[in-house]
């Protein structure tokens, strides 16, 4: 079907130009748009209101120019928000988790944005509502609950909160007996806290002024906040800290990281004034999880050249490694993700050719078996309780095609109670879709996974619109689960697909390290040879192909549309880190010290840096042809700060040579995760369909 858009009477924004030179290992580049990063950013990123007044007409004018292009599709967008709003149980509640007398679990109510944390009695009680998140919200532009944790004895709710989406959270506790909130309030925390077995001690993180967790507080009730001790100092502005605490409950875990390398520090949590005690120390490309379980530790650890990771104990007074005992050996191919102790059993989380399963092991005896799904594509997660002497596993499972269901299963008897299944209110069938995975063959051979579903009355074909989702940063892995968002595009006629390629570890390790560093390129060719094999099957033709991927995913979006544009029809890259090369040169900012393992130091390597801006797509735009594309952007974000994309789109707007369509859309009150109301977000959504369905011409809502 034709394009049935105009923009002729619209006249795009061009930001000016500002010529900035910058010297690197004997290469000089310049930057016209640099002077889009306010010099005060981190101000600004709290409070958008103080961002400079040129920086902010520039997003505005950019921000009324998307609006009215895409004003005369205002209806669709509205009928898409209708019909994403009806897939969804206003009043939805999540399965109570039990905990001794209490189970607690969080709902909506209807026609609610937020969250509201309630519990009942384990035997069945009236609800108590313990923390309203509509109410907190009332009267702000954005507002999300970061963590909500209740005390061991069931005394107290501590909760975080972020009023701006700078991720920048306040830590308050209140009191479940009285219902008041207790005076103390901490600031400037990353979100993540753990409560002492005395129910009356929280251990907190707290961040630098580059936006960095760098240290670990101690706060008792009743106490002064600024008198609260400092437990531990990450001074590696490399390693990010936070705070956990082991299944049994008897230890509180002090975890610094980067995305390789792993250090633990142990706290007893029935003496929480004792100082924490070093676990192992830092190894660089090692990492490992802890837990205990009766006289042991238990390890989750690629240690020992375990790339796939394996499962080891060993004594509580002997952590090192010569006392090591593997528990679960390392297997090459199979990814040990997830472990998780109870006092009888040891459940893990396993990946094998990108297909999930969950072990489980009885300590006894040593048996195991595993939970399989007889999908080609699906995906499957173990939910963690608060008890640990318990014979019940709750996961969850879901695939393209099926919602998703919540299981409680006896690991004694092997026998599963569907707890709860994700219900549409519009109606869902999902034996009208069906789901596929093929192989596309990279260019140095390897097999890269695709899944995708569509309706099952399409027959595909080379005119046929699909949309290409891809991530591969980070070892992070996108499995198949459902999303009924999804179904406004596939209920008109596209085919969806995600393209599993290098860079995360959907086949193991090795898969996410054959594609960082200097194998970066190999998470570009993948998403082409992805593109190219859903053509050769027949999914879809050439220049019909939607790519969309957000952050380190909108990254790979710009790369593949600086190499092979005309595949695509159009693309979506929300919040996407587009300015790869500049960002890493710059240790000021949040995330550059802890992203050198992923992305190469090139402040100090000069292959790193040559690599690096061989792909960065803002340094590699030229003059050529680009497809129909829609950028957003969120002042507030901390991870990909705003002026990456309006910077990437500003050249993009100097250099192309076509005239598709190039949206920027800036979310002048929120950060990197987009609205914070679930309606909001859900707008958010729909303006991103209406953008598709309008470039492939299929307006009709």
């Amino acid at each position: 079907m034709a394009d049935t858009y105009s923009v002729a009477s619209f006249i795009p924004p061009r930001a000016r130009k500002q010529l900035t030179s910058s010297l690197h290992h004997g290469h000089e580049r310049t930057d016209p748009y640099a002077w889009l990063r306010d010099a005060d950013w981190r101000a600004a990123m709290q409070d958008p209101q103080r961002l400079r007044e040129d920086i902010r007409d520039y997003l505005e004018r950019e921000n009324a120019y998307t609006a009215a292009v895409m004003a005369p599709v205002e209806p669709l967008r509205e009928a898409l928000f209708r019909e994403l709003k009806g897939r969804i149980r206003e009043d939805d509640s999540s399965v109570p988790l039990p905990d001794g007398p209490y189970a607690y679990y969080v709902r909506y109510r209807e026609g609610g944005q937020q969250p509201l944390f309630c519990r009942r009695t384990a035997a069945g009680g009236d609800e108590e509502l313990l923390l309203d998140g509509d109410a907190l919200a009332e009267g702000r532009e954005y507002y999300r609950i970061g963590d909500a944790e209740h005390s061991p004895d069931h005394r107290y709710l501590a909760y975080s909160e972020d009023a701006s989406g700078a991720e920048i959270y306040t830590i308050h506790v209140l009191d479940l007996q009285t219902g008041v909130e207790l005076p103390e309030v901490i600031t400037q925390a990353r979100g993540d806290f753990e409560w002492a077995a005395d129910s009356r001690t929280l251990f907190y993180t707290v961040q630098d002024e580059d936006h960095r967790p760098r240290w670990v507080h101690r706060h008792r009730l009743g106490t002064s906040v600024e008198q609260d001790p400092l437990v531990y100092d990450e001074a590696d502005p490399g390693f990010f800290v936070g705070v956990g605490r082991t299944e049994s409950g008897r230890y509180l875990l002090i975890d610094s990281h980067d995305h390789t390398t792993s250090e633990v520090r142990i706290i007893p949590a029935d003496r929480p004034e004792a100082e924490p005690t070093l676990f192992l120390r830092r190894e660089e490309g090692v990492e490992y999880d802890v837990s205990d379980h009766g006289d042991d530790w238990l390890l989750l650890t690629n240690a020992g050249g375990a790339e796939d990771f394996r499962i080891v104990r060993t004594p509580l007074v002997a952590p090192q490694p010569e006392h090591w005992q593997d528990v679960v050996p390392h297997r090459p191919g199979v990814l040990v993700r997830t472990m998780i102790v109870y006092r009888g059993w040891l459940v893990r989380l396993e990946l094998e050719d990108g297909l999930p399963r969950i072990v489980v092991r009885h300590w006894d005896s040593g048996e195991e078996h595993a939970i399989v799904m007889d999908e080609e594509c699906y995906e499957l997660g173990v939910v963690p309780g608060y008890e640990y002497d318990t014979d019940t596993l709750r996961y969850t499972y879901s695939s393209f095609t099926t919602p998703a269901r919540v299981y409680d299963y006896r690991m004694d008897s092997r026998r599963r109670t569907l707890r709860k299944e994700q219900e549409i209110p519009s109606g869902h069938d999902p034996e009208a879709y069906v789901a596929h995975r093929l192989l596309a063959t990279a260019p140095d051979g390897e097999q890269v996974p695709v899944s995708l579903f569509h309706r099952r009355d399409l027959t595909p074909g080379t005119d046929t619109p699909l949309l290409l989702y891809g991530y591969g940063a980070y070892g992070l892995i996108d499995l198949p689960g459902f999303s009924p968002n999804r179904l406004s595009l596939v209920d008109r006629g596209f085919v969806y697909a995600v393209a599993h390629v290098r860079g995360g570890k959907e086949r193991g390790y090795r898969w996410y390290r054959a594609g960082k560093l200097a194998d970066k390129q190999n998470t570009f060719s993948d998403f082409i040879a992805a593109a190219e094999a859903l053509i050769q099957h027949g999914y879809t033709g050439s220049g019909r192909i939607a790519a969309h991927g957000g952050s380190a995913g909108g990254m790979l979006v710009g790369a593949v549309l600086n190499q092979r544009p005309e595949l695509f029809h159009t693309a979506v890259a929300d919040v996407p880190f587009v300015d790869v090369l500049n960002t890493m040169l710059d240790p000021s900012l949040p995330l550059t010290p802890p992203e050198w393992p992923e992305w190469g130091n090139p402040l100090k390597d000069p292959d790193a840096y040559h690599t690096i801006l061989g792909y960065s797509p803002y340094d590699n735009i030229c003059r050529q042809r680009y497809p129909h594309l829609l950028v957003t952007a969120g002042v507030s974000d901390p991870r990909v700060t705003y002026w990456e994309p309006a910077k990437w789109v500003a050249r993009l707007r100097e250099l192309k040579t076509d005239d598709q369509l190039l949206l920027l859309r800036t979310n002048m009150s929120a950060g990197h995760g987009g609205a914070s109301g679930r309606f909001d977000y859900l707008e958010e959504v729909a303006f991103r369909y209406a953008f598709l369905l309008h470039v492939y011409g299929l307006e009709q809502p």
